[in-house]
Parts: structure tokens; C-alpha cells; sequence
């Protein structure tokens, strides 16, 4: 069905440089404040801890300072040559340095975390947003990406991680709109990756509703033979996915599987349609 609402607008760059620091600040004051006990206690990452959880955050600041700002090739890891040999590669490394990282104490994880974090929102906030990015967002299907989406992919997983920690230990959440809502603005970008295989005919459409007080309207509309994502709420959908945002942030994690993320979310319309919004993913995985 073709589209005349004026309510639908293209998606716009989300310039995220300046949540960083609180965000960092926010993580550095959890960390001070855990017991002894806290940093073994498991989290929604299957087998990492809240040790692991932060030593990784440790590790992407590392990584990103010295791949990213210095140079560094990372070490040779066999021939990169599809989505699923970056995430075979990612996922060695993350687990090599988590092994490693178990020798550290809290304290030093915390004191270097300390001083990485501000040399990364130094290196971001060098780099013209709309400049190349250092690294494509691969899982909302780019091959290159603008700088501002590959700093806002590195919030998202800043933001991710932190959250596990805190619903590890029993933490406040992070989850108003100042924080969260950037997040999922970002986390819908995998939609149209999602509907790759959903073949409808042209002037489809998929609502997207996420209620809650970080939540927002998305419409997915096929184009030309592709998917493309649009903000704003299309008047008459052909499907229509609802959910709040707890739920939204988790699904698109990994923190939900299908069943479970049935049981919160609702589709109206064409129920195979919506179904598909179920497999988004916009983590690497």
C-alpha cells in the first residue's frame, strides 16, 4: 500500500560523544561501590561474571585506543571473510583477554578503566562525526558507516554491559529516556537486517511501537525490493510489533529468547510479518 503520511521522516544521525562521560561516570561509582562478592556474581553474559563484564569494557577501550587511535593491526587471526568470521574473530579475542584479565584485581580493573575511558571520548571527540568510521556497524548491514554510528554503536554496548552489571548486583538502572532511548534510536537500526528474507511486495509496512517512558515509533517500509526504516508511525500498518522499552533493550541484546520475547510482545496485522521483528539482533552474534 503506498504511504502519504507526512508523520514518517528519515532516520537522522545521533551524535552521542557527549553521554560518554557520564555514562563512564555512572560505571566508575557502581564499581567503587560493589562488595567482594559482587564481582563474581553472574550475569545475562553466559559465562562472564561481573569481573568479566567489566575487564571486557576494559579490553574495548584498550582495543579502541590502540587499533583505532595508534594504528595497531590486531594479531592475525585467519582471513576475515563474512560476518560470520568477525564474529568467530571478535569472540576469540574477547575471550582470550577476559582469561587473562581474571589476574587482575577489582581495584586495578577500576583504576584503569579510570584513566582509559577519558582517552576514549578524547578520540571520539577528534574525529568529525560525519567522517568515515574506523569500523562499519556490522550488524545493522553496513560495509562502511559514518563515525557518529560507529561512537553510538560503542554507547550502546557501554550502556549494554553496565546494565547486565547492574541487574547482576541489583543496581539502580540506567533506564531513562536520557539513557536508554538513545539505545534503542540506535538498536531498531537492525530491523532492516532482520527483514532481509520477509519478501513482500512494495509499500509493505511494519509498525514498530515501543512504549515506556524511553520508548519511540518506527515504521519498516519496503522500497524498491529492500526494507527501509523510517521514524514515525505509519497510519495503517500491515503488521504492527509492540513491546516497552525493558523488553526492547533486552530482545535486541540477546537477553531474550523467541519464546520468552512472545510472551511480552504484541503483534497486530499480519502475524508472520511481525514475527520477524522477534530475530533482530544489534549486537554482534
Amino acid at each position: 500500500m503506498p504511504t502519504t503520511s507526512a508523520a514518517l521522516r528519515p532516520l537522522e544521525p545521533l551524535l552521542l560523544v557527549d553521554r560518554f562521560a557520564p555514562l563512564h561516570a555512572e560505571l566508575i561509582a557502581l564499581l567503587r561501590g560493589l562488595g567482594p562478592s559482587d564481582w563474581e556474581r553472574p550475569t545475562a553474559c553466559v559465562l562472564w561474571s561481573v569481573r568479566d563484564i567489566s575487564a571486557h569494557l576494559l579490553d574495548d577501550d584498550l582495543r579502541r585506543l590502540s587499533f583505532h587511535r595508534d594504528g595497531q593491526p590486531p594479531p592475525a587471526a585467519g582471513a576475515i571473510d563474512g560476518y560470520a568470521s568477525l564474529v568467530a574473530m571478535i569472540n576469540r579475542m574477547n575471550a582470550e583477554w577476559v582469561a587473562v584479565a581474571r589476574r587482575m584485581s577489582p581495584r586495578v580493573l577500576v583504576d584503569l578503566l579510570e584513566v582509559t575511558g577519558p582517552m576514549v571520548v578524547e578520540l571520539f571527540r577528534s574525529i568529525d562525526p560525519h567522517a568515515p568510521a574506523h569500523w562499519a556497524v556490522a550488524w545493522a548491514g553496513e560495509e562502511a558507516s559514518a563515525h557518529w554510528f560507529d561512537v553510538g554503536r560503542d554507547y550502546t554496548e557501554r550502556w549494554l554491559h553496565q546494565q547486565q552489571i547492574r541487574d547482576a548486583v541489583g543496581a539502580p538502572p540506567l533506564t531513562g529516556r536520557e539513557w536508554l532511548h538513545p539505545v534503542l534510536d540506535l538498536f531498531v537500526r537492525a530491523l532492516p537486517v532482520a527483514y532481509r528474507a520477509a519478501v513482500r511486495e512494495d509499500g509493505t509496512t511494519v509498525g514498530l511501537a515501543i512504549e515506556g517512558p524511553a520508548g519511540g515509533e518506527w515504521t519498516l517500509r519496503r522500497e524498491a525490493g529492500a526494507w527501509r526504516l523510517l521514524a514515525g508511525r505509519h497510519p495503517a500498518p500491515d503488521a504492527t510489533v509492540t513491546m516497552f522499552d525493558d523488553t526492547a533493550w533486552r530482545l535486541f541484546s540477546k537477553g531474550l529468547g523467541r519464546d520468552a520475547a512472545r510472551a511480552r510482545v504484541r503483534i497486530d496485522g499480519d502475524q508472520a510479518l511481525g514475527e520477524v521483528a522477534l530475530g533482530a539482533l544489534a549486537v554482534m552474534a
